[in-house]
């Protein structure tokens, strides 16, 4: 069985900073994709940044410039770290990943945690 567990989110001003943390456990062989997505409330999620093993990272055009991805492959961890923080960054954020256990490549996602950027 795979885990996700997401940290670092809270309460911060317009302009402030938040480091998320997204850690993997389990019977893990690899993780290929790595992603953070978003929702907010009375919107569909949606995709925020993606790193993929071995590539670049590509993000939403709303965050680009704002916010970086970054993976520490020997943990098992994404992180998602993000400046410059407006009023529409708030939503749950979310972490997905893409793992090679026993079972094979399946998709897995975090429980979500809360970001807030008010005023």
């Amino acid at each position: 069985q795979v885990q996700l567990v997401e940290s670092g989110g809270g309460l911060t001003q317009p302009g402030g900073s938040l480091r998320l943390s997204c850690a993997a456990s389990g019977q893990i062989f690899s993780i290929n994709k790595m992603a953070w997505y978003r929702q907010a409330p009375g919107k569909e999620r949606e995709l925020v940044a993606i790193i993929i093993s071995g590539g670049n990272p590509d993000y939403a055009a709303s965050v680009k410039g704002r916010f970086t991805i970054s993976r520490d492959d020997a943990k098992n961890t994404v992180y998602l770290q993000m400046n410059s923080l407006k009023l529409e960054d708030t939503a749950v954020y979310y972490c997905n990943a893409n793992v090679n256990s026993w079972g094979g490549w399946s998709d897995y996602w975090g429980q979500g945690t809360q970001v807030t950027v008010s005023s």
